[in-house]
């Protein structure tokens, strides 16, 4: 809510350059498009802008966008997303900002959040934003934008890093996992997970999820373990051994967890935690159930290791993160600023 308590939806602007990839120029729009509260209002508006007046902008493809909005709506907004682009001239190639994108980038105001997809990275860094702070980007460019931009501390291995009021990812789809995070992060998991349904895309990757795994695809004739992992889904409250799920799929315990690793991506323990603490902030959201209901619910067994998983993951204890998304959490956050 504003300060007169009307409701005003949060303010998305991207920034499309020229050399953009339309395709996750469109993430943002697809993302934050279409979350609604209770009342069926938009939470976002999402905007796009140019650092020129109006007009066209170039893609890497073979046409160009017409950008209704100049620099002046960075202004305007409580989220500035830079999504990538292939043609950012002494920005990739010395590391410094144009006057024109200099100039539009002074206007965003102070306490607005950022965030970049791929390449976009090279906007924030160059305009000093990332100095001392952690940020990834497409694994095949992490070396020389590290060797470009020394202070900043890139993990090249990582699908996106929050850092409260900056966020950066990998490219391309990581662009999706970002933007969904943020949804989650404003409007809880409920949100977050309607919206991935109906883009049909995964509710849910870490953000420390590997970007590149150095791995053949697995042979299609051998066994996998999508049953033993369904099996899981609907188990999450019991004890769990690794045995029990090599069983399911007739494995070894040795060649299930190398075949699991090649078709996640994680080991499988490490996938059980992160099913389960997505468990558990869906239940924090949507049940009044007391912290050991809810953590016998999701497997931690107790509410202890729940609130240890979920500090871990999550950065917030389990009353913290219920205090923030059980109630109205649509409606609360609909103001203007940054929701938390």
């Amino acid at each position: 809510m504003t300060t007169t308590g009307e409701f005003r939806p949060h303010r998305v602007a991207v920034l499309a350059l020229d050399g953009l990839l339309p395709f996750e120029l469109g993430i943002p729009h697809r993302i934050f498009g279409r979350p609604r509260d209770a009342r069926g209002r938009h939470l976002y508006e999402v905007v796009t802008c140019s650092v020129r007046p109006p007009g066209p902008v170039e893609t890497d493809a073979d046409f160009a966008v017409h950008v209704a909005h100049g620099p002046e709506t960075l202004a305007t907004a409580d989220t500035v997303i830079v999504p990538a682009s292939y043609e950012l001239g002494p920005l990739y190639d010395e590391g410094r900002l144009t006057d024109d994108l200099a100039a539009a980038l002074a206007r965003i105001r102070p306490g607005t959040r950022l965030a970049s997809i791929c390449t976009g990275v090279y906007v924030l860094a160059a305009a000093g934003r990332l100095d001392g702070r952690p940020a990834t980007t497409h694994w095949a460019d992490a070396e020389r934008f590290q060797r470009m931009f020394p202070k900043i501390r890139v993990d090249p291995d990582v699908l996106f890093i929050d850092d409260g009021d900056v966020l950066t990812s990998a490219g391309v789809a990581a662009g999706i996992d970002l933007c969904l995070h943020m949804v989650r992060r404003d409007f809880g998991t409920a949100v977050a997970n309607d919206v991935a349904r109906r883009t049909v895309v995964p509710p849910h990757r870490d953000g420390g999820q590997a970007q590149f795994i150095h791995r053949p695809v697995p042979d299609p004739q051998l066994a996998t373990t999508t049953a033993a992992r369904a099996w899981a889904l609907g188990r999450l409250h019991e004890p769990i051994q690794l045995r029990d799920l090599a069983e399911r799929e007739a494995m070894s315990v040795r060649t299930f967890t190398r075949r699991f690793r090649e078709e996640v991506g994680v080991s499988p323990g490490q996938w059980l935690t992160q099913q389960r603490v997505e468990r558990a902030r869906h239940l924090l959201e949507t049940t009044d159930l007391s912290m050991d209901q809810v953590a016998r619910e999701s497997g931690f067994g107790t509410a202890q290791s729940m609130r240890q998983h979920l500090q871990a993951a999550l950065g917030v204890t389990p009353t913290a993160y219920r205090r923030t998304f059980r109630t109205g959490g649509a409606e609360r956050h609909g103001g203007a600023g940054t929701p938390r």
